[in-house]
This record gives structure tokens, C-alpha cells and sequence, in this order.
């Protein structure tokens, strides 16, 4: 039973990795891999672990990207601060000021009423269809900014709007971030960092929540199954996130329009077949 856990925490890692930074939405996956696959955990664990597993995720973006995040250098042993990258943290700072305010406000409100098959279905299927007539649309413009250092705070806050968007569940954090920076002028590779970045203190936040709604008294199985599920986030999306800036350098994200929407016609019947 012990040995069947771990795999079931490493495979829900696996999904949480891939899911999370890819703009396919990790809701919609989770709501299909939680009801097939259940971890025999508490239920208040299972809530928990869904969550503060995305710290694994999260730990990848500053591995990958350390050089940009990190504020210090040293230098003649020195320590050196980077203006650029106090100005990125400034305007990451702006950004999730919406998706703060949504989730402090209306996150108990959306889990309660809007956390079933009918919402996510309908997100996945709308955010695909749009990825498609975005991506269509642009091929008329060039964009605006093609480097993180020309987006202005502006532009920051209202791809912080579109983050605020994703408390509806089936919208992907990152799907719905990356087409309002598209929407607002920027490169798909600016979109994707940005939405990256803007992911560190949005979810380091929301999992200390999650943590300290379910308290600090776990038991050493829970610790074994809590990291073992992390790690494997955390591997899954380096790998994920390497792949999506290498992708987006030569193609577009429509396939992962189509993907939604496929994704979204699953979900449905799913639910419908078996009642759920």
C-alpha cells in the first residue's frame, strides 16, 4: 500500500509539473487524475497536497531562472545589487496585486460554486478557442516589447488583470497570463517569462495558506508523501518549462488551443458518463 502511494504522489507530481506551466490548465487535469487516481489520504491532506506540491514547480523557475531573479552578484567579494533585476521584482510586485485581491476576495466563493465539470469544461474549451484567434490575429503585428526590460508597469498590471482571471477554475494561471500579454503587444517568450516569474510569490503565497489552513502537525508518512510528490514537480517542470521556451521559439500555441479544447469535450463526457 506504502509503495502504491509514492507512485501516486509521484505521478500527480508528474501531471502538477507539466500541467502548471504548459497553458493547458492543471485544474482540468487534476479534477480527471483526482477522481481516477486517489491518494488514501485524510481529505483535508489531499487539498493541502494538491496545492504546496506547485512548491516543486515553483522551485524550478528559480533554478532555471536564478540569473535573472536572484538581485546580488559578487564581485572582488563584494556584494553587488542588480538594478535591472530590483526593477523586474518591482514590476512582478505590481502585477500580482490583481491576483492577490481575487484570491483573498472571491477564492472560497469560486472553489464553492464553480469548482465542477460544467466551469472547467467551459474554460478549457473558451481559453482554447481564443489561443487560436489570438494567435491568428497576430500574425498581422509585430509585437511591442521583445525583452522583459521594455515592459512597462502598465503593461505589468494588466497582465496581473489577466492572472486575476484564473481564480475560475479551468482558466490555467499561465494560459490566461500569457495570452493578456499577447493581447497587450508582448513576444510569446516575454509572455511566458513574465507569467513564470509572476508565479514565484503568487503560489510561495497561496501554498503557506493552504499549509497553515491545514496546520504543521504531520505525521512522517504525510512528510514522505508531501516531498516525494514536490521533488517530482520539481523535476517534471524543469523539463516543462524547457520545452515551452524552446517550442515558442519556432511555432505558435495554437496546438495547445486545440489541445483545451479536446481537454474541455474529455472532461465533459467524462462527468456526464459516470455521474460525477
Amino acid at each position: 500500500m506504502g509503495f502504491l502511494e509514492i507512485l501516486k504522489a509521484i505521478f500527480l507530481g508528474i501531471v502538477e509539473g507539466v500541467t502548471e506551466w504548459l497553458p493547458i490548465s492543471s485544474t482540468g487535469h487534476m479534477i480527471l487524475v483526482d477522481d481516477i487516481i486517489k491518494l488514501n489520504m485524510s481529505d483535508p491532506f489531499i487539498e493541502m497536497f494538491l496545492y504546496v506540491i506547485q512548491l516543486g514547480a515553483i522551485l524550478a523557475v528559480v533554478y532555471i531562472y536564478w540569473h535573472k531573479l536572484v538581485p546580488f552578484s559578487f564581485k572582488d567579494k563584494k556584494i553587488m545589487i542588480r538594478k535591472n533585476t530590483v526593477i523586474l521584482w518591482s514590476k512582478i510586485a505590481v502585477a500580482c496585486i490583481p491576483g492577490i485581491l481575487a484570491y483573498l476576495l472571491l477564492d472560497s466563493l469560486f472553489d464553492t460554486y464553480f469548482m465542477n465539470s460544467i466551469t472547467v469544461s467551459a474554460m478549457l474549451i473558451l481559453y482554447g478557442i481564443l489561443f487560436i484567434v489570438i494567435e491568428n490575429y497576430n500574425k498581422k503585428r509585430q509585437p511591442e516589447v521583445v525583452k522583459l526590460s521594455q515592459l512597462t508597469y502598465k503593461k505589468a498590471l494588466q497582465i496581473g488583470a489577466f492572472q486575476a482571471l484564473s481564480i475560475v477554475p479551468g482558466t490555467s494561471r499561465s494560459g490566461v497570463t500569457i495570452l493578456g500579454g499577447m493581447i497587450l503587444g508582448t513576444s510569446r517568450t516575454v509572455a511566458a517569462e513574465f507569467t513564470f516569474f509572476m508565479a514565484v510569490p503568487v503560489m510561495f503565497g497561496i501554498s503557506f495558506l493552504k499549509l497553515n489552513k491545514f496546520g504543521f502537525a504531520f505525521t512522517g508518512w504525510e512528510v514522505v508523501i508531501l516531498l516525494v510528490g514536490m521533488i517530482s514537480a520539481f523535476i517534471t517542470s524543469i523539463l516543462a518549462i524547457k520545452f515551452l521556451m524552446t517550442y515558442i521559439k519556432k511555432h505558435d500555441f495554437k496546438i495547445f488551443g486545440w489541445y483545451r479544447i479536446v481537454l474541455g469535450v474529455i472532461v465533459l463526457l467524462y462527468f456526464f458518463i459516470t455521474g460525477n
